[in-house]
């Protein structure tokens, strides 16, 4: 064999994988073209695919987060909304209770009807008690500590659901037949306004929850953007290119074919 022909055959199987390279960058091209990024696989860039599922998997937690306290903080107006009507009860008990007070007028009958009023208004007391969000009473000391997961790995705040019921507020046997004490109602009102301020308090905490966990996410995502979104300017460009490459290869790979086939009709002669 000449060193011609082995010259020959050796240019023609490197252009023959440089073909199969070209294709490949090629199918690359179009892979990321069809999915809008840049990694698609660990083989496209192992450390950056890394680093992305990191960070999607950070951002992915603290969405879940939000979602988390803003529903949490849906609870709390619900909550907020069954102690402003234990606190309307409470003052309407108060001004009967004054007026129950006033002996220089009202007899037993006047404060036994006085009373009754007083008795349905407990009882719409322990009702509202039983509001309820996903199934769970809010304001009888049932649900106690509820956790908040506002943060990526779970962390949070808890937040102390209140005792609303008459019972707990000291008025389960309050009655103005007799001798009452109307500081009872008082106490009581303190005792639910307090309990609305922390229920408030904790309102505002995850707005503020909310609003860093939105900027965390906006960042995280920019960043694995940057990693993993596709230059579709850039892979426009080197699409073109790589299909010329390729045309360029094939033409190429065709001409080497047919000298290739003359070297081999020759040696047989």
């Amino acid at each position: 064999m000449s060193i011609s022909s082995i010259n020959s055959s050796r240019s023609y199987y490197q252009n023959q994988s440089l073909y199969r390279n070209q294709q490949k960058e090629l199918q690359k091209n179009h892979q990321q073209m069809a999915s809008g990024k840049k990694i698609n696989s660990a083989a496209d860039n192992a450390a950056g695919l890394a680093i992305v599922q990191k960070l999607l998997e950070q951002s992915n937690g603290i969405d879940m987060g939000t979602r988390n306290a803003a529903t949490s903080q849906d609870m709390l107006r619900v909550a907020e909304g069954g102690m402003s009507g234990i606190t309307d009860s409470l003052q309407r008990m108060e001004e009967l209770s004054v007026q129950a007070a006033n002996t220089a007028i009202y007899g037993y009958e006047d404060r036994s009807a006085i009373q009754q009023e007083i008795d349905q208004l407990k009882e719409s007391i322990s009702g509202m008690a039983q509001t309820q969000f996903n199934g769970k009473n809010l304001l009888d000391g049932s649900m106690g500590a509820s956790h908040v997961a506002s943060g990526a790995d779970g962390s949070g705040m808890d937040i102390l659901m209140p005792n609303a019921a008459p019972q707990s507020l000291g008025l389960g046997d309050y009655d103005v037949t007799g001798d009452f004490d109307l500081s009872k109602i008082s106490d009581a009102i303190n005792m639910v306004s307090s309990s609305r301020s922390a229920l408030g308090a904790a309102s505002n905490r995850l707005d503020y929850t909310m609003n860093y966990n939105t900027q965390a996410s906006y960042n995280l995502t920019a960043s694995r953007s940057r990693m993993e979104d596709l230059d579709f300017g850039k892979a426009v460009s080197d699409m073109k290119k790589n299909s010329l490459m390729q045309e360029y290869r094939t033409m190429m790979q065709k001409k080497q074919q047919e000298e290739y086939g003359r070297v081999v009709q020759l040696m047989k002669s």
